[in-house]
């Protein structure tokens, strides 16, 4: 009796593992993904590619909406002015949130993961 319920308990115990280590993986790539968007958003603006693509209107709306309203093109932790203004924000403040998400993702990563 006691053997088998040492055996469930590290049944138990190895699947909890294997859930956070899944769990951790997700997070990860959620963050990363989210990271992906707000650099290839940033590249599109700079390559100023047509924004009626729907394509490119898509990366750029999730990009805006990844953004979490503090690392905004528009309204950012940095605005440029003059020549090129957009391109210098869009680069800046979509790079920075760009890192942001990959520290948030390996923070998460870190303590989640056994």
């Amino acid at each position: 009796m006691k053997r088998r319920a040492e055996v469930e308990s590290k049944s138990a115990r190895v699947t909890a593992t294997k859930v956070r280590l899944q769990l951790a993986r997700v997070l990860w790539l959620v963050c990363a993904l989210a990271a992906l968007f707000l650099a290839v958003g940033a590249l599109l603006i700079a390559l100023d590619a047509n924004q009626s693509n729907d394509l490119v209107k898509f990366v750029l709306d999730v990009a805006d909406k990844l953004d979490l309203q503090v690392f905004s093109r528009e309204d950012g932790i940095k605005e440029f002015t003059g020549k090129n203004a957009d391109t210098k924000n869009a680069l800046f403040n979509w790079g920075l949130a760009a890192i942001a998400w990959l520290v948030v993702g390996r923070i998460l990563d870190r303590i989640v993961r056994p």
